[in-house]
């Protein structure tokens, strides 16, 4: 696919059951306007004790910034509340009645990935294949698809492939680092938890992403079975 033909950003629609509506944009490439700064927002605001970022040279979290428009476009309901959700997305779209939570987290999970966080930085490729409201099956099964590719793509390029996932693990051990930390920043932010609960979905997918990693018992097998 040329970056010409790259799809710009993905677009959440909410749709309360007063009839309201909220919508959020994600940008893959580039930025779309972001709003001024705020407290919680500021770098060295509940920085994350593994943020390799300099508070000197950088002003802003990054995934904070990120999440500034659509905390403050959710944040006034509860994560209970039931809602309907548009996702436009590769001319597609997809539809979902769920929770305000569920939605959030499938959200935030793309915000996240595209939000220049050194952190989750690796799971851009995810992003490029967003597919909203995952459970825990599919999304071990994205986490090891993509990952597994891009070490392929690696030794094809001369670099040394992660074939034990060492890096895998890494990778979402530092992502439960950043979600409790970003749980910290939103609990300053949100006037109700849809947020701050939607990132603790997250958590929990990435906990249970990692467990996986590390305690593999074949919850993948039956679907391989001619490979086996």
């Amino acid at each position: 696919m040329t970056s010409a033909s790259k799809p710009a950003s993905i677009r959440y629609r909410f749709t309360f059951a007063d009839g309201q509506q909220a919508e959020h944009s994600i940008a893959l490439e580039g930025e779309l306007e972001a709003l001024p700064p705020e407290e919680w927002t500021r770098l060295d605001f509940h920085q994350c004790s593994h943020c390799p970022l300099d508070p000197q040279q950088v002003q802003e979290c990054p995934l904070a910034a990120a999440l500034h428009r659509p905390v403050r476009l959710i944040s006034r309901h509860v994560s209970y509340e039931e809602v309907d959700v548009q996702v436009f997305w590769r001319d597609r779209e997809i539809r979902q009645h769920t929770t305000l939570q569920r939605a959030a987290g499938s959200m935030l999970g793309a915000i996240s990935a595209c939000s220049g966080c050194p952190h989750t930085r690796p799971l851009k490729a995810m992003a490029w294949f967003h597919w909203p409201f995952c459970g825990s099956e599919e999304t071990l099964y994205r986490v090891f698809g993509s990952y597994l590719l891009g070490q392929y793509l690696r030794a094809q390029h001369g670099l040394e492939p992660d074939w034990k996932l060492d890096g895998l693990r890494e990778i979402y051990g530092n992502l439960r680092k950043v979600n409790l930390g970003l749980a910290q920043r939103l609990r300053a932010a949100a006037e109700e938890d849809s947020s701050l609960n939607g990132l603790i979905l997250l958590d929990l997918l990435a906990a249970d992403t990692q467990y996986m990693l590390d305690q593999y018992a074949g919850e993948l097998d039956s679907y391989f079975a001619d490979y086996l």
